[in-house]
């Protein structure tokens, strides 16, 4: 039954899609298709850059290491969970709004701005900056799209950007700044990564 069931699948999959990625289905929500669509697109890449960086909380809450071990493998997890929420909310959102949410990791991968870290252990400082880096990567295009969705009326869309994506991003951005006071390293100078 189960190698049955996997053999439809895997031959039907092609004749499944019933909306495809980057389209908007109608929705009775008084916004314009138009208001909708770029919403949508916008609110998936946030929403890839999102996933992406609650799995490099992950991967850095798996390896970090040093004198710091424990409060940045507690923080580190704390994030986690607090940025997937966040997805959650952001493909909620792209649903509500008649699209479809950006889901897989090989489809995360190709979309993301975030840079792939390498696989191996990284000091603490420079993971520490690479999340700095994502946060603020994050920060100016939820702007932007909240901007947008504001001048479009997509309110629904701009609260979400504004109260949690925006909010939360800036408080984690405090707390991994913090970090790094009085290590002498400044913000302005971050290591390429």
């Amino acid at each position: 039954m189960q190698q049955k069931l996997t053999e439809t699948i895997h031959t039907t999959a092609h004749v499944t899609e019933i909306q495809t990625y980057g389209t908007v289905a109608t929705r009775p929500i008084a916004l314009d298709h138009r208001v909708r669509l770029a919403s949508a697109n916008g609110l998936n890449q946030i929403l890839a850059d999102t996933m992406t960086l609650r799995d490099l909380y992950k991967k850095h809450h798996w390896q970090v290491s040093g004198p710091t071990f424990y409060q940045l493998h507690l923080l580190f997890d704390k994030h986690f969970g607090e940025q997937a929420e966040l997805v959650d909310a952001l493909a909620e959102r792209v649903q509500m709004l008649g699209g479809v949410s950006i889901a897989m990791a090989p489809d995360v991968a190709e979309v993301t701005r975030i840079a792939r870290p390498p696989r191996g252990t990284e000091d603490v400082t420079v993971q520490l900056f690479r999340l700095m880096q994502a946060h603020e990567l994050i920060i100016a295009e939820t702007r932007e799209l909240a901007h947008i969705a504001a001048s479009g009326g997509d309110d629904g869309t701009n609260d979400l950007l504004v109260s949690d994506v925006l909010r939360l991003n800036e408080f984690q951005v405090w707390f991994i700044n913090e970090q790094l006071a009085g290590t002498g390293i400044a913000v302005d100078s971050q290591p390429a990564v």
